[in-house]
């Protein structure tokens, strides 16, 4: 999957948290008081006197909106946030694994079409956006949350941070592997080729001796040496 569907997916899981966030946080202030809540609401709409469809639509709407909220369960709203909080963090260590690849292969000869300023350029927008999306999650459930989603943030973020090293450093670990087992291919093909150059040589000299040998055999003179001989 390349980077930029991979930014879409985190994005809309982004979206569908904060959204989750909201609802969470209604659930909490509305808890115990939906009574209340129904009837100013059917309080203020019964000061209308001539309410138009509109008025009704959005009433009956609101009303719904507070008889879901009273319904819903605060873990079950808690736990999507969870489910979309993890999508999110799929598609961020996807894309950090993307990079982590492209590092691998910067030490190799690229023979695309795309310039490195541009592939550059791409790598710097899309984890400035992942950076940008994790700032707006973090502030969101810190200051705009109740008191227990700010604490599991922290509580995510410093064991999210711990993991991170921990990668980052086995990253440094395999790009050093990937790194001396490249090093030592190159110098097993330089000593195949330098064997085969040796073989060739040998075999061209061996031919080579062949060839005069079965010349002075087949010459005239070393057939009248042979009579001579045998006379």
């Amino acid at each position: 999957m390349d980077p930029f569907t991979l930014l879409a997916a985190a994005n809309t899981a982004v979206s569908l948290a904060k959204k989750g966030i909201e609802f969470y946080k209604e659930v909490k202030n509305t808890a115990g008081d939906v009574k209340d809540v129904l009837e100013d609401l059917r309080a203020q709409f019964s000061k209308k006197p001539n309410p138009t469809t509109e008025e009704k639509r959005q009433y009956n709407e609101e009303v719904q909106r507070v008889q879901r909220i009273a319904k819903a369960d605060p873990h079950e709203a808690l736990g999507e946030i969870g489910e979309n909080l993890g999508k999110f963090m799929d598609a961020y260590d996807a894309i950090i694994k993307l990079h982590m690849q492209e590092e691998v292969d910067a030490k190799k000869v690229y023979k695309g079409d795309e310039s490195i300023g541009r592939r550059a350029l791409r790598r710097v927008l899309i984890r400035n956006r992942l950076d940008s999306m994790l700032a707006e999650l973090r502030e969101q459930m810190i200051y705009g949350a109740p008191p227990e989603l700010g604490s599991l943030w922290s509580k995510f973020e410093a064991m999210w941070e711990t993991i991170v090293e921990e990668q980052r450093q086995a990253h440094v670990l395999e790009l050093h592997k990937a790194q001396i087992q490249a090093w030592r291919r190159a110098r097993t093909i330089s000593r195949v080729k330098a064997l085969a150059t040796w073989a060739g040589a040998i075999l061209f000299v061996l031919v080579w001796t062949w060839a005069v040998l079965l010349q002075i055999r087949m010459s005239q003179t070393y057939r009248g040496l042979s009579s001579y001989v045998w006379q």
